[in-house]
This record gives structure tokens, sequence and C-alpha cells, in this order.
């Protein structure tokens, strides 16, 4: 399942013109930075007219906005699809963390490290971008410490405060996400990962094996450490 196919569920057949002109904004803006992109460049992917741009979300900043939050919320269901079905907490946290560096385990749109970089620096400047950033942040570091306390629960995690934990994950995890947008020479996807895991098992108490992606890891579960 992918972003288009879970927005396209989330939002239902009545408005599908609506999700084609988010899902063109989130393309257009990935490719050419959101400085770069005209509502014109938005209409002629989504092969509408401008004005019916303008019509549904009559700036560009609330494009923006609405295109994040369009992908926040399908983004966020393809996770939870993904990890309804794996047997343990750990696996489960791998999962998440993979969407977040690996290029094969985030939904499309393609190029959205970009995106990104994009939406932080607007949401500094842009008091509604501000609040569906600040609100995203909120839900990431939730579902995050929702996975730690099922870890806890099931004796797979030490005993750590998992509402700061989350506030450290989410950091590391945009923090390698800015290397990779900035094409660091040194930190690709791959390496983020594997960076992120082992810091993951490491204050979570967990032996984590790197296998040949998501879903091939090995854990080895220990006493959770005091």
């Amino acid at each position: 399942m992918t972003v288009r196919e879970t927005g396209h569920e989330l939002l239902g057949t009545a408005d599908q013109r609506r999700v084609q002109m988010l899902h063109a904004a989130l393309e257009v803006i990935s490719e050419r930075g959101y400085a770069e992109t005209r509502i014109a460049d938005v209409a002629d992917r989504a092969g509408v007219s401008p004005a019916l741009v303008i019509y549904y979300f009559k700036t560009k900043d609330q494009l923006l906005t609405d295109a994040i939050r369009y992908y926040e919320d399908a983004w966020y269901a393809v996770g939870q699809a993904r990890v309804a079905g794996l047997p343990t907490a750990a696996a489960r946290l791998e999962a998440f963390v993979a969407m977040f560096c690996l290029d094969t385990a985030d939904p499309e749109p393609a190029g959205s490290w970009q995106l990104w970089l994009d939406f932080w620096a607007q949401a500094a400047r842009n008091e509604a971008v501000g609040g569906v950033r600040q609100k995203a942040d909120e839900r990431w570091r939730a579902a995050i410490g929702a996975l730690v306390r099922d870890g806890q629960e099931a004796g797979e995690f030490r005993q750590v405060d998992a509402d700061s934990f989350a506030i450290y994950l989410s950091a590391l995890l945009d923090g390698l996400t800015v290397q990779i947008a900035l094409g660091d020479p040194v930190v690709d996807t791959q390496r983020a990962f594997e960076l992120a895991m082992r810091f993951v098992a490491d204050q979570l108490g967990f032996t984590w094996t790197a296998g040949s992606g998501p879903g091939a890891t090995e854990y080895e579960a220990n006493s959770p450490r005091r």
C-alpha cells in the first residue's frame, strides 16, 4: 500500500481531485523546492487549471500545509499497517525507523528528504505551517512512546522513560534526515538506519543485528537492564 492509495482511502472517493492536487504538490515541491514551485506547476502536474488549485487552497502556503498534513496522515496509516503484523515490539520499532531512513521502506513520493527541508524552513516563519509541524512531532513522539511501552510490558525493553526516549529518537531521526537530504558523503540512508537502530538497541537494552533489511533483522532479547 502506498501513500497515494492510503490517501484516497482516508479522504474517500468524493474528493479525488483534491487528493490528486495534494499529491501533485508533494511531487513538485520535492523536485523543485518550495520557493521555485508555482501554483501553475502543481496544476499542470495534476492535470487541472491553476484557478481550480486556487479555489481549493487559496494560497501556496495553504497548499503546502494541506499537502504535508495529507502526507503525514497517509504516512502514518501506512506505518500502522506495516507494523500491525510484526511479532515483537523491537521489530515494530525497527520498521518505524526504517520508514524514516530507508528509500526502499519510505512510501512515495520520492524526494521527500528535500520536502522536509522546505517544510521545516517554512515552519520557522509561517504560523500555520508551524502548527502542522508541531502536531506532526507530537504524533511521532506519541507513536514511539507507545511502541516503547509495549516493549517494556512484554519484557523486551529496559525501563527507560518512554516520553524522553521518544524525544531523543525523533530528534536523532530528524538530524539524520537533514544529513541525507544534504547528500552528506558519510551519512547515506543505510548508515543512518543502522546508526539509529544501534542507538535504539543500546538505550532499550536489546541486541540488534543488521540483516539484509527491515524484516530480515534478527533480535536477541536480553533481560531488560535497569
